[in-house]
């Protein structure tokens, strides 16, 4: 029976704690770091250290950046009295792909989900109510996942959020019950936007 190095299988061993990485795809990465030219995977582990060292959250909305507010909170010509609340950043690249959405987001950073024990503390809830608190906000958009743990998640901010007389909308028709935003494509997501209801 074949074995690989020990360098291989320890990058191997690396590449499987990869979300959507087993031990086939890990083994075909390889593969391909072991045929590319050594420059390439230099800049390649040189990408992957800028990013962890430069990325970081953005003060007011918890989305990527690299500077201390994010390239939509930075944008003038945003509406930003229309807060769009979702679960996570590959959510915001998802609605932005969308292209028709105007206002500004934050990012949970997660959703309440008590069987992995995470509960409304787990999320980055304290700072979306102080923008509620300091900013005149028109509306907010909760376009958490048509999940469980999502709906949960909107639930709970509408119990938080109404009583504060912030018009309240749901994302509506085109996200099928169980899926995720990042995976919805740019049509219905927009559609998604268009057609939210008041909570």
């Amino acid at each position: 029976m074949a074995t690989y190095t020990e360098s291989v299988e320890k990058l191997i061993d690396r590449l499987i704690k990869l979300p959507g990485i087993g031990r086939r795809s890990a083994e075909r990465i390889v593969g391909y770091i072991l045929n590319t030219p050594r420059d390439e995977v230099k800049s390649l582990a040189e990408a992957i250290y800028r990013t962890k060292e430069n990325v970081r959250l953005c003060r007011i909305c918890n989305n990527l950046s690299e500077e201390d507010l994010c390239k939509v909170c930075q944008d003038l010509h945003r509406q930003k009295d229309v807060v769009c609340i979702v679960e996570k950043h590959s959510d915001v690249t998802a609605i932005e792909k969308a292209g028709n959405f105007r206002g500004v987001y934050h990012v949970l950073l997660g959703s309440i989900s008590p069987l992995e024990g995470k509960g409304p503390s787990d999320l980055k809830i304290d700072g979306l109510m102080q923008r509620l608190k300091e900013n005149n906000i028109k509306e907010i958009i909760i376009a958490t996942d048509a999940d469980t743990e999502g709906e949960t998640t909107a639930l709970y901010l509408t119990k938080l959020i109404k009583p504060l007389g912030v018009l309240l909308t749901r994302i509506g028709v085109g996200i099928p019950m169980g899926s995720n935003l990042e995976y919805a494509d740019s049509a219905t997501l927009s559609k998604s936007l268009e057609s939210r209801r008041e909570i």
